[in-house]
């Protein structure tokens, strides 16, 4: 066996194949993909259905449209950027050195494939199975195997389905392809044709000296690609995991469930690929390009990494229900972070706790009804301003460390909202300057006699803005009429001249 091998996957009319991955429902009918400047459009690229119907490469608009049953799509540039990632993702599961032999309206790939064989079988059990990979993304990929390089490239390119070159046969496989799969300037290909040379067979069977002296040194290498003898020094690129997916619709959507029909096909594309690498999705940001070029973006962050579609889809479903976009959509954006699912083992007699998918949705749906700040686990903010928090999403952020033992401190029991009150206070000498002391305060509840008061804690802030404060606290013990006890905290707004009862202590 030879030390090299090389795999070719060849996708033609990749635009119109980038276009067509994410939309079943037009891949049962003709396409054609137009591009240029209104109202100069050409076709560029179409379907299989579309070139049955009697649809070519050039063919303008208006010639286009006149075709019944056609349906036409403008070119996307960012379609076929995040196509081309998955489609090079795909062929890196099979092979780690990859290069890139892209031309014209088609996406090239060569995989260098020598010593594959203990991990994949034969040479044709990997092309099956890497054209089956590629057909699982969306892509209709003709699959070349052989020795050479510029062999497997040109067949893959000239013919369909599965072709494996025997080691020695590349000549023979080559013969019968035209000259055009040189890809060689125009002159030189009506040189070629002026003397009868139509093939790469008999392009092979010209005498090498007469060539090189009539064209030059150039007509050597076209000579040896004939053969299938021409070497090639390979320059393997490097594919990063990007989990995209984009979509642009050729009418803007104002429909959730057409946004949601489109979006769960890309999440079953970005769950595969992730799954692939035994990884998770941690972290789904939605982008919804509306007209006029507005962008409404949403992020979904479900509390522990997951690869369960339903769930990530029902996700989406909620969140855009809750932000609806407040505009058409033309162009939809799925990109995900990955992450490490986690493993809990469970003790054969402890409870089974809930799915962290469940407690997602719940929280989801809640969020959708009492807003989505009301929903969370509560952090203090770094201010002075008494009980001043704020709502934080739930997460999974490493290992619960234990609990230290505490010694046992008295609890203070907040009032939500704080109850006004009225306060009989007395002028009053503290350390630092004269104060009004309260000596008794009444409420709904009753009245109430001040045993004994301390304070006044003052503290203010935000002077600057609109919520500022100036709070004076005092922490009190009361006998209320009945003779109860109870020990609690009053509150004087001093800038409203207000008095609130805050908080009881237990």
């Amino acid at each position: 066996m030879s030390r090299e091998l090389y795999a070719c996957a060849y996708a033609a009319e990749f635009p119109a194949q980038a276009l067509l991955r994410l939309r079943a429902d037009l891949k049962s009918g003709p396409v054609a993909v137009l591009e240029g400047r209104a109202p100069q459009e050409a076709v560029c690229a179409l379907n299989r259905h579309a070139r049955l119907r009697g649809v070519a490469l050039g063919m303008t608009r208006l010639e286009a449209e006149s075709m019944e049953g056609l349906t036409l799509l403008l070119r996307s540039a960012e379609s076929e950027t995040a196509a081309r990632e998955v489609f090079l993702e795909c062929a890196a599961h099979f092979s780690p050195r990859i290069e890139e032999a892209s031309a014209g309206t088609a996406c090239a790939l060569l995989l260098d494939i020598a010593g594959t064989e203990r991990l994949f079988g034969p040479s044709e059990r990997l092309a099956g199975r890497l054209r089956a990979a590629l057909a699982a993304a969306g892509f209709r990929a003709s699959i070349a195997v052989s020795t050479n390089y510029h062999a497997a490239r040109m067949k893959a390119a000239a013919t369909r389905g599965i072709t494996v070159i025997p080691e020695g046969g590349e000549a023979r496989a080559l013969e019968k392809l035209p000259v055009a799969a040189l890809e060689l300037a125009q002159e030189h290909q009506e040189t070629f044709a002026l003397w009868g040379m139509r093939t790469l067979g008999e392009l092979a069977g010209a005498p090498e000296d007469e060539l090189v002296s009539r064209l030059g040194a150039e007509a050597r290498v076209w000579w040896l690609l004939a053969q299938g003898a021409a070497a090639h020094a390979f320059q393997p690129i490097e594919p990063a995991l990007l989990l995209r997916e984009f979509c642009e619709f050729e009418t803007p959507v104002e429909q959730m469930d057409s946004l949601l029909f489109i979006g769960a096909r890309m999440i079953d594309c970005l769950v595969a690929r992730a799954a692939a690498r035994a990884l998770s999705l941690a972290v789904l940001t939605v982008d919804m390009k509306m007209e006029a070029e507005r962008v409404h973006r949403r992020v979904l962050r479900p509390a522990v990494p997951t690869t369960d579609r339903k769930f990530l889809l029902k996700l989406l479903q909620l969140e855009i229900a809750a932000h609806p976009p407040q505009a058409a959509v033309v162009a939809l954006t799925l990109a995900a972070e990955a992450g490490q699912s986690s493993q809990v083992q469970l003790g054969l007699f402890a409870p089974q706790t809930p799915e962290p998918s469940r407690l997602d949705v719940t929280l989801a749906r809640l969020k959708a009804m009492v807003g989505e700040d009301r929903v969370g686990s509560p952090v203090l903010e770094d201010t002075h301003r008494a009980g001043s928090f704020r709502m934080e999403g739930f997460g999974m952020a490493g290992k619960p460390s234990a609990p230290e033992a505490e010694p046992a401190r008295i609890a203070l029991r907040r009032v939500r909202p704080p109850r006004p009150v009225r306060v009989r206070a007395i002028p009053g000498l503290t350390i630092e300057t004269w104060c009004t002391r309260p000596v008794s305060f009444s409420d709904q509840n009753g009245s109430f006699e001040i045993t004994a008061a301390y304070g006044p804690w003052r503290s203010s802030g935000c002077w600057w803005a609109g919520d500022g404060w100036n709070d004076e606290e005092w922490d009190v013990l009361a006998t209320s009429s009945d003779g109860a006890s109870v020990a609690c905290l009053l509150t004087c707004d001093r800038m409203r001249n207000a008095w609130r009862l805050e908080a009881f202590y237990d």
